[in-house]
């Protein structure tokens, strides 16, 4: 297994228009708000530190480290460049304490997969290597929401985004063509971690 330092960003931004409010803050099978449920995930992983993209009118948020989306409705592409952005330990940064030192790969979990585990990070975290991401495949598609990205990918990120290439599926095939990403097929017992939830209903 490869011993690996990362940071974690917790997708929670977009506008849950289909849910009618926000996402974030319904109610766990725990009891807990979905979005301090996925942190928790997080923090069992490992990561060193975890950002929350957030919107400003968000305010449960306050007090967490709070990324806002790099580009105007970029999709979740736009909060994973601002967390890439963020965890980019250049000495200067890291001597002014605003990132962890040595983080070579960035966690990504979206808020609306309300079933996902921990073990899936940890089976990422173990097939990973420096400079080479996971992410979990269900025949061609990919999952890009709850997937290990490498630090060597933030070029390629923030180009798709200003060029407004927004579709993540682009991106991580132009990634593993590069060999910056590895596809894992997704078992049927990890299939139900990938469970979305849009659309009002009990958890």
């Amino acid at each position: 297994m490869t011993s690996l330092t990362f940071s974690a960003v917790l997708l929670a931004a977009g506008r849950s228009s289909r849910m009618g409010s926000d996402k974030a803050l319904l109610v766990a099978r725990d009891g807990q708000p979905l979005w301090r449920r996925q942190r928790d995930v997080l923090v069992r992983a490992g990561a060193t530190e975890i950002f929350i993209s957030a919107r400003e009118e968000q305010r449960w948020a306050a007090g967490e480290a709070v990324v806002r989306d790099a580009a105007l409705d970029g999709g979740p592409l736009a909060g994973i460049v601002a967390a890439l952005t963020r965890m980019d330990a250049t000495p200067a940064r890291v001597r002014a304490g605003e990132v962890a030192e040595g983080c070579t790969h960035l966690a990504v979990l979206a808020v609306d997969l309300p079933q996902m585990e921990t073990a899936w990070f940890s089976t990422l975290l173990a097939e990973a290597a420096p400079g080479l991401g996971v992410v979990g495949k269900l025949g061609d598609f990919f999952e890009p929401l709850a997937a290990l990205y490498p630090r060597e990918i933030l070029p390629l990120a923030p180009a798709a985004l200003a060029k407004r290439e927004l579709s993540l599926q682009r991106l991580l095939a132009v990634a593993v063509a590069c060999g910056l990403m590895r596809g894992r097929e997704i078992s049927d017992a990890e299939a139900a971690w990938f469970e979305n939830w849009n659309e009002p209903r009990t958890p």
